[in-house]
């Protein structure tokens, strides 16, 4: 089963960055790749079970599945349920803990799923790289 992970140091304290990565539907707001966000059925963005569905500035379409939202450990699990990726048993975690030295959060994001034989590479380079951690770099410069 294929993994990604990547992480980044942000200088700010996990009790800024938290409420931004909170918002199941606030993508628009903090990633350069994603160009609008609704949750699904009026439901709302913290409760775990929601859907959020969004297009990518590319034009894709995503609808991904809220599993688990902890404000105690600062973490966010969610599932792809229909993308042009091509993957299957997505499970992806963004999860941020504090860094005591300088007051700044530890932001992780790491994702395991399948796929078809042959492409996991691309995957892993094109979610870990232009999605998971360019999504990271673009949070960490809004708190720069």
């Amino acid at each position: 089963m294929p993994k990604i992970y990547v992480s980044v140091v942000i200088d700010a304290p996990v009790g800024r960055v938290w409420p931004v990565v909170r918002d199941f539907n606030g993508l628009p707001e903090w990633t350069p790749f994603v160009a609008d966000s609704r949750i699904e059925q009026g439901r709302d963005a913290a409760e775990v079970g929601c859907i959020r569905y969004f297009h990518l500035k590319d034009g894709g379409l995503i609808r991904e599945r809220l599993l688990a939202l902890s404000d105690f450990d600062c973490t966010q699990v969610y599932t792809i349920l229909e993308s042009p990726l091509g993957v299957t048993n997505y499970i992806a975690t963004l999860k941020l803990t504090p860094v005591t030295d300088g007051d700044r959060t530890f932001a992780e994001w790491s994702a395991e799923f399948e796929c078809e034989p042959g492409r996991e590479a691309a995957l892993i380079e094109g979610i870990g790289q232009g999605v998971f951690l360019a999504g990271l770099q673009a949070l960490k410069a809004r708190f720069a």
